[in-house]
């Protein structure tokens, strides 16, 4: 069954502020993308944050595990003197030059040493991908993003 849009986020811990057009126009400008709409909708329900806590089946083994990647968190776009703030898309450029992630990354989620990205090395309409940077694994979890949020399921689904 598909995620419940309105029941996606958990908290906003980092205290976004509410998105505004101002914000996603700077942010398309300075990480040089056309953001997913889908994305633009769900930061605008909430301005990144923690999520309830999904998963995205794979059907090949990832250094996370043999059969999903894991969804805690997704960044939000914050700027002016809270831009420091902990998940923002537009630490992408620092954090993929800091780990040496492949280029055309905006980082969606992650640690640091694994992150879901939107992977625009194909064009505009990026991807979604699961890179590894301690492994070296980089792989595709789907085709676009709305694909990507549609495949969510409950993290749970995957606990033992």
């Amino acid at each position: 069954m598909p995620v419940d849009l309105r029941d996606f986020w958990g908290t906003n811990y980092y205290n976004h502020p509410p998105l505004t057009d101002e914000m996603v126009a700077f942010a398309e400008a300075m990480l040089g993308v056309k953001l997913p709409v889908l994305l633009v909708d769900l930061l605008r329900i909430q301005n990144g944050g923690y999520t309830k806590g999904f998963a995205h089946p794979m059907t090949e083994r990832t250094t996370w595990s043999d059969d999903h990647v894991p969804l805690d968190d997704l960044a939000g776009i914050v700027i002016g003197a809270a831009a420091g703030t902990p998940q923002n898309l537009l630490h992408s450029e620092a954090m993929r030059a800091e780990w040496g992630l492949p280029p055309k990354q905006v980082l969606l989620s992650g640690d640091g040493h694994y992150w879901i990205t939107l992977d625009y090395r194909s064009g505009s309409a990026p991807a979604v991908s699961w890179i590894d940077v301690e492994c070296g694994e980089d792989l595709r979890v789907a085709d676009s993003f709305e694909e990507f949020i549609i495949g969510l399921v409950p993290a749970e689904s995957y606990e033992v």
